[in-house]
């Protein structure tokens, strides 16, 4: 604990890492997903409260239900794709929490309480979608994280008699450079910081 990670490391998560929107033909298994499960399960939210929903979509007719649900620029890259991870958000989360977080009666801090429901569940599982791709990284996979599709569709397909929303999409595979585009600016320290 409190070692810094290694150059290499860094570089892996974030320097080197791209959004990625081509794949090579190598197989993203089941083992590998459940590895990275393991990760990301393990990284915090308020009150333990672990919103997200994953459905990794990986069948050629879970893919062909998909694409019904894609913008038009995001259907190949999805497609060709090993993996897509819907990541979705459990909007009835609060009724896990005497499991998740028993030293307190923390369900009750929710019920009725639409607006902080919504918050709760879109902040905390989108907290875990950004631990959800550094864990695929750290495991060498690349992540093609978007928006881009019709969430009502998705809802509706994939996520049908249940209280999970989409939240986004994250396709996994071993990325290639082809379709990929130079990386973007970023803000200066100045530009987005202040140390007060």
């Amino acid at each position: 604990m409190g070692t810094p990670l290694s150059q290499e490391a860094l570089d892996t998560l974030f320097h080197n890492a791209r959004t990625y929107n081509a794949w090579d033909d190598r197989e993203v298994s089941d083992e590998l997903i459940h590895k990275l499960d393991e990760l990301v399960k393990m990284g915090p939210t308020s009150a333990n409260c672990c919103p997200m929903r994953v459905v990794y979509v990986k069948s050629d007719e879970a893919k062909a239900q998909l694409q019904d649900c894609l913008m038009e620029g995001n259907i190949e890259k999805t497609m060709t794709a090993p993996v897509c991870a819907i990541i979705g958000m459990d909007m009835e989360f609060y009724e896990k929490l005497p499991q998740l977080f028993p030293h307190t009666d923390a369900r009750s801090w929710f019920v009725g309480k639409e607006k902080f429901i919504e918050s709760t569940a879109f902040r905390n599982s989108s907290l875990q979608g950004g631990y959800f791709i550094m864990a695929a990284r750290a495991l060498g996979l690349d992540c093609g994280p978007m928006s881009g599709f019709s969430p009502k569709k998705i809802n509706e397909t994939f996520f049908a008699g249940t209280a999970t929303k989409v939240n986004f999409l994250c396709n996994l595979g071993y990325g290639t450079e082809k379709d990929l585009f130079p990386r973007s600016p970023r803000f200066s320290f100045d530009e987005a910081n202040k140390i007060v």
